[in-house]
């Protein structure tokens, strides 16, 4: 039975991969949190001290969930290094560890930041697209991929990057859980005119589909792929979605698009107003035809999960 390691399996998108790999694999955990279970288990965190050699003894595949996230108020003195500590420096760590005990695989879970923040309409990014980070958190997904790919050259060990963009389901917290909630409590909201752009989301339940394709598929190896349910969505028909799936009619005011982008840059909140109003597509084409892979979950399978 292959034997796979899982950073991070006390997050979001961790603990939803445990679950389902735990049926097929056995599996190790690295963290800072004791798992619930009978689990090979190393306390610790993801730094560029750590000596990893007890718990990848043995190890066949690594799936690197943990990071530190992006932040949208972040208090850190020097954003950029914070995140270069743990996601570039004690990525590489765990990885040189990794390859020195005969892994033959690492996934990592990278992000859509690599690729940049917004596409135009009709130009989705692509797995082949030069990086174009444009905040910390990027930047050092971004690096780390590059010092995966010269420690592959050096290495046995093969890479495999999975970019998703904003990822969903059961437990999902921040922006989309206060969405959704707002909708269900059939609240006015000012996205009724939002309908030009475009936004690819991944269910949790599709990207852990995925990764767990990324096991042991030869064709996965050393490959980039970027991951969403398959279906574009603008503001506006994602919102009447989530009203659908919870059984309410939405109420949309269709205030007009620049007034709420001067609304978000008079209160500090541009960030927040662009995702809502500008486009981030991806193009899953290469992820599709080289694994033979399909979301399984439609966009409104995946919506309705949330709410079971």
């Amino acid at each position: 039975m292959t034997k796979v390691l899982i950073t991070g399996f006390s997050g979001f998108v961790g603990s939803h991969l445990l679950d389902e790999l735990k049926k097929d694999f056995h599996i190790k955990l690295l963290g800072r949190n004791k798992p619930l279970g009978d689990y090979d288990f190393l306390h610790a965190s993801i730094d560029d001290s750590t000596d990893y050699s007890p718990i990848l003894q043995d190890v066949d595949v690594v799936i690197h969930v943990a990071a530190r996230a992006h932040i949208m108020n972040d208090t850190a003195t020097d954003p950029l290094e914070a995140f270069r500590a743990v996601n570039v420096r004690g990525t590489l760590n765990l990885a040189h560890q990794a390859a020195q005990s005969g892994v033959k695989r690492f996934i990592y879970i990278s992000s859509i930041k690599v690729n940049g923040e917004q596409t135009p309409f009709e130009k989705p990014f692509k797995f082949s697209d030069q990086r174009m980070p444009e905040d910390a958190y990027g930047l050092s997904k971004s690096e780390a991929e590059q010092q995966l790919l010269l420690l592959s050259k050096k290495t046995a060990m093969e890479y495999v990057f999975i970019r998703p963009p904003l990822v969903y389901g059961k437990g999902v917290k921040a922006n989309f859980s206060a969405l959704m909630k707002l909708v269900g409590k059939k609240l006015p909201l000012p996205f009724g005119a939002i309908n030009a752009n475009k936004r690819s989301l991944v269910s949790v339940y599709n990207l852990v589909d995925l990764i767990k394709v990324c096991i042991e598929h030869p064709h996965a190896a050393n490959q980039t792929f970027l991951v969403s349910d398959g279906d574009d969505l603008s503001t506006t028909a994602m919102v009447k979605l989530m009203a659908e799936v919870q059984g309410v009619k939405p109420l949309l005011i269709p205030l007009p698009v620049w007034f709420i982008k001067l609304i978000g840059k008079l209160t500090g909140k541009s960030d927040m107003i662009s995702r809502l109003t500008e486009s981030l597509r991806v193009d899953i084409t290469h992820t599709q035809e080289t694994l033979n892979w399909t979301p399984p979950l439609s966009v409104k399978e995946g919506f309705a999960k949330c709410i079971d």
